[in-house]
């Protein structure tokens, strides 16, 4: 995103703010639902509108794991590492991404079409190892599966998986 539509954007979410630092939270929650990330420039604009140092602002957002410092990739792949995946191959399933991807957990393709996440546990045990690709569950995951869908993925073919 452009810093101009950055600011623009940033000038018309703070209208509607006061300035008590109790909205730094729902501020930067809003920034992120935007963006998908919170751009440093954003935090810096943010950390000004409510007379806080930018550190606090910086702390706030690296403390609680729901804020994203860097731009998420268009798709989202999860990877479960609960007991019943981690059981059942879940490790084997993970390495197999990382490689098929060239990146690593908590990261995004340079590329900006992947990001690669891990998730404690989707609650889908019953299909371990599971994959999630944007909301689309896959079970039963072999590493085998794991390039098919790949596969189908950046085809745009993901549904037929």
């Amino acid at each position: 995103m452009v810093k101009a539509e950055i600011r623009q954007q940033l000038d018309e979410l703070l209208s509607s703010y006061n300035r008590d630092g109790s909205n730094l939270i729902p501020i930067l929650q809003e920034i992120q639902e935007r963006n998908g990330y919170l751009p440093e420039e954003a935090m810096r604009k943010v950390a000004q509108f409510l007379k806080l140092p930018e550190s606090a602002v910086y702390g706030v957002s690296t403390f609680y794991a729901q804020f994203k410092l860097v731009p998420s990739g268009r798709k989202i792949v999860r990877v479960c590492r609960g007991t019943a995946c981690y059981v059942r191959g879940g490790v084997r399933i993970l390495r197999e991404v990382e490689k098929h991807l060239g990146i690593r957990a908590e990261e995004t393709t340079t590329d900006l079409e992947y990001t690669l996440e891990t998730i404690a546990c989707f609650g889908s045990c019953a299909l371990a190892p599971v994959v999630v690709i944007d909301k689309t569950v896959h079970g039963r995951m072999t590493p085998a599966k794991v390039k098919q869908i790949l596969a189908d993925a950046r085809n745009g073919d993901e549904a037929k998986s």
